[in-house]
This record gives C-alpha cells, structure tokens and sequence, in this order.
C-alpha cells in the first residue's frame, strides 16, 4: 500500500500531481489553513504531514498517543513553527527545502532596500491618490543607495546572495555577523568584513538586512537596544523570519526618529500585521513573498516530494532536519 500523505495548503499543481501518482495523497483543494485540532489528527492518521510556515506545531500539537506520521515534510526553509525537540522524541523526522528559495528570497530583500529608501510604496500611493502635483526639486527626496554600507545579519545562502546584490549591483560595502567565522571565496571577492558582534555591525550600516533562523534563540534579536545602537539615518530590512524583530520596539524607533525606516516580508504573527506599522510611511511591507515565483515554489515542493519519497524508500534523507 501506498503511504498516506496529507498536505495542509495548496501547492503548485505540478508538484500536487506528483504527490498524487506516488502516494495516497489527501490535498487541500480549499486552501483553508488547518486547525490546532486538524494537525494533530493529521499526526494520527498520516504517515507523513506536509505543513507550510503558516502551520503551527508547538508540542502540544502533537497527540499523546504514540502518531501515525513517521515524517513532517515541511514547504520552507524555516522551522521554528515546528518544535522539532517534540517531534524527535516522539520519533518523528523533519525536513525541510534548503537552497532553492535564496535567489528569490535575496530578490525581494533587495527590492525592500530601493524601495523604502527611494519612497517607492509611499510615492506610489500618493500617485494613485491623484496627490501629486507634479515635479518639484525638494519631492519626495529619498536616501541613495549606491556605494553605501550594507550589514548583513547571519551570513549564510539568502544573506550571501544578498551581500552580491549589494555589492556588485550597487558598490556597496558589506559587513556581516556570523555566529560561526565565514572566510571563502565568495566573502573576500565581495571584500566583505565579518565584525564581532551584532552591535558593531548596526553601529556601521546604512543598511541592516536580517538573514538568521527565527525561534527561541534568535526571538526579538532586535529589539529596542539594538535598534538604538543603528544611526538615525539607517534603514531595516527583514526577510528571515518575524519573530527576529521586536515588532513593537521597531514601531516605536520608526515614531520616535531612532532609524529612518523598514522593509518587511515576515511578521511574528502572521497574517496579522501590528497596525502602527501599517500606519506609517517609512515602512515597506509585503505579505510574504520571498519565496513567490513560480520556479521556487515548484522546486520547494519537489524538494519535499524527494524527502518524503528517500525516506519512505529507506534511503538517505537530503534535506533532514531532525
């Protein structure tokens, strides 16, 4: 018998027809998010579980009585939805789909940085409101982004490709946190500093483009006195995860003056969006969509069909994160 797979949300044709042909594969032609309670009976009644970052597995998602599922096949590079502690224990794997998202994802941060430093979302709006009065010297007078400094906050795939962006499209100089030394290739040709710590790079940048894992260990790295250390002209952009940014510090650095503006992608409680954000103009906010072209959603979803189909075939896991 064929292995009982359940996806949680709708997935890119190509890759629900695959899911399909190799599996008994129940799909979500609705597209209406799980409940708490759908995703524990999903553990009890499938052998595998193929959530999304819109899904939360805490551990008190997962059934008491010993699950069904033996693998969760998650559609994202990011985990901290899945507490990944519980599910080894109840001995369950984990994947996920590194690699194929960080072309599109560096994108959408690239376009966050020219965007809310050159006022395109708020120029836009006063456009399409009939509120322009045509061209004048001192209009909408944005910040320059060619040969300024970009610091980039966890320096791996997404913040490497950005840090390229940066660089040999703008001119611009790149300092980076890691929590590990990064010294290759890519980073000397970009001539790209690694600094000690978080504060010297804030302290430096015109610009801050997060790239680090969301969850316990990195929940609210920039808060309020972070924020205080970035100069009052320097821009945030955040494409990593929400949970990474005091959401409410930020709202307040954005009211008060302490930086000029933010870029987001992520929110801590997504779909919900803290309404100061929203209200102001020296934000650009996106729902979501580093990861939203085509050629990237389908290979994410591939990327899960080949997990689930190694580990159902008792062969090596590419992509196992627990």
């Amino acid at each position: 018998m064929k292995p009982r797979v359940i996806v949680t949300r709708k997935w890119p044709a190509a890759v629900e027809q695959v899911l399909a042909e190799r599996f008994d594969t129940t799909l979500n032609a609705g597209d209406i998010p799980f409940t708490a309670t759908q995703l524990k009976a999903a553990l009890l009644n499938f052998d595998a579980v193929l959530p999304t970052v819109s899904d939360k597995l805490p551990a008190e998602v997962f059934p008491e009585e010993q699950p069904r599922a033996k693998i969760i096949g998650n559609f994202g590079v990011g985990f901290s939805h899945i507490d990944v502690e519980t599910a080894k224990r109840r001995g369950i794997v984990v994947t996920n789909t590194p690699g194929v998202l960080t072309d599109c994802t560096a994108d959408i941060a690239m376009s966050l940085l020219l965007a809310v430093a050159r006022r395109t979302g708020e120029g836009e709006r006063q456009l399409r409101a009939g509120e322009w009065q045509g061209w004048c010297p001192t209009h909408m007078i944005g910040a320059k982004v060619t040969g300024k400094t970009i610091g980039i906050i966890g320096m791996g795939r997404i913040g490497k490709a950005m840090a390229r962006r940066a660089h040999f499209g703008f001119g611009m100089k790149v300092i980076f946190f890691n929590r590990s030394r990064v010294d290759d290739e890519e980073t000397r040709a970009m001539g790209a500093t690694q600094l000690p710590s978080i504060e010297a790079v804030l302290e430096q940048a015109d610009f801050v483009s997060l790239h680090c894992p969301g969850g316990a260990e990195n929940r609210n790295l920039i808060n309020a006195e972070r924020l205080a250390h970035m100069k009052k002209s320097a821009f945030l952009i955040n494409t990593a995860r929400g949970d990474v940014v005091d959401e409410t510090a930020l709202a307040d650095a954005l009211e008060s003056g302490v930086i000029a503006g933010a870029g987001l992608d992520v929110f801590a409680q997504e779909p919900q969006v803290p309404e100061r954000l929203t209200r102001l103009e020296n934000t650009v906010l996106l729902p979501h969509l580093g990861s939203a072209t085509e050629e990237t959603r389908v290979a994410m979803g591939m990327k899960v069909v080949d997990n689930i189909t190694a580990f159902f075939a008792g062969e090596a896991i590419p992509d196992r994160v627990v």
